[in-house]
């Protein structure tokens, strides 16, 4: 059985930390940001913790050798 490929996107997206769980980048903070709230981007900032359901999935099929 050959070894899977990693995808190349979820590479430069998620990291993981070392508990292993997945962190990432929220998005809604490029452009367009005076019709979203202050709180909102206050909460963007940083990086954030993925949901466990979500992060089976990018750490089964996105990212298997990490």
């Amino acid at each position: 059985m050959p070894k899977m490929k990693t995808k190349s996107s979820a590479k430069k997206r998620f990291r993981l930390t070392a508990k292993g769980k997945v962190r990432f980048n929220s998005a809604g903070l490029s452009h367009m940001l005076r019709r979203r709230s202050q709180k909102m981007k206050r909460t963007n900032r940083g990086t954030q913790i993925m949901a466990d359901s979500d992060a089976k999935v990018v750490k089964k099929y996105f990212l298997p050798y990490r």
